[in-house]
């Protein structure tokens, strides 16, 4: 049986290598990934995930044994790229974290830009699915993440009351967001002008 994209259900043409099972997860998560970025979990069944990454039904039951299954490890995926791409490239081209607070924002510009917001799954699963479902929770933990690296952050920078600096900060992230699902195409310089003043409200005095 063909897939849609003309690749035996099996995975792999004739007289080519079967991909290996590290290879086919990759190949399900880049699916999943693609497809719950562009629309909702409840939106894209599994049938829809077999058929487009090209897998048995068997293989991807073995490798995700339900669809929170699958959808958990996206939220991983997406957690692990926030990290790996927008926070090392806001350290990249900062020299203290007071500036990485602020040049993350320009960083996050950049991929709002290109449509990011439409792949940020944290706070669609959370709106979707709710804070008591187990994808709901996984999304809170990953956001907490987040303001975790900004408060520590700001405790590097030496600022004041840092907790309650990384939940406004947060915010702000957040609302930026939102604002550019509604078009705002400045939402994120914005929001990097409202973090200034943040910062200042928060700097220690000077004796």
């Amino acid at each position: 049986m063909m897939t849609a994209a003309g690749v035996p259900q099996g995975g792999s043409l004739p007289g080519q290598p079967s991909p290996s099972p590290v290879e086919t997860t990759e190949r399900i998560l880049r699916t999943a990934y693609e497809l719950f970025s562009q629309r909702s979990i409840r939106d894209v069944g599994v049938n829809e995930l077999i058929d487009t990454s090209g897998v048995a039904k068997s293989t991807f039951y073995r490798h995700f044994p339900s669809k929170d299954d699958l959808v958990l490890a996206v939220l991983a995926l997406r957690d692990k790229v926030w990290f790996a791409e927008i926070v090392a490239e806001a350290r990249r081209r900062s020299a203290t974290p007071e500036e990485e607070l602020l040049v993350i924002f320009d960083v996050f510009a950049d991929w709002l830009g290109s449509g990011g917001y439409k792949s940020n799954m944290l706070i669609k699963v959370l709106m979707e699915m709710g804070p008591d479902h187990p994808l709901g929770r996984a999304s809170v933990e990953y956001l907490a993440r987040i303001r975790e690296h900004v408060q520590a952050l700001a405790e590097d920078a030496g600022l004041e009351r840092c907790e309650l600096l990384a939940r406004a900060w947060h915010l702000l992230l957040k609302g930026s967001i939102i604002s550019a699902m509604e078009g705002d195409r400045e939402a994120a310089e914005l929001a990097k002008q409202m973090a200034t003043c943040l910062i200042e409200r928060h700097r220690r005095p000077v004796l």
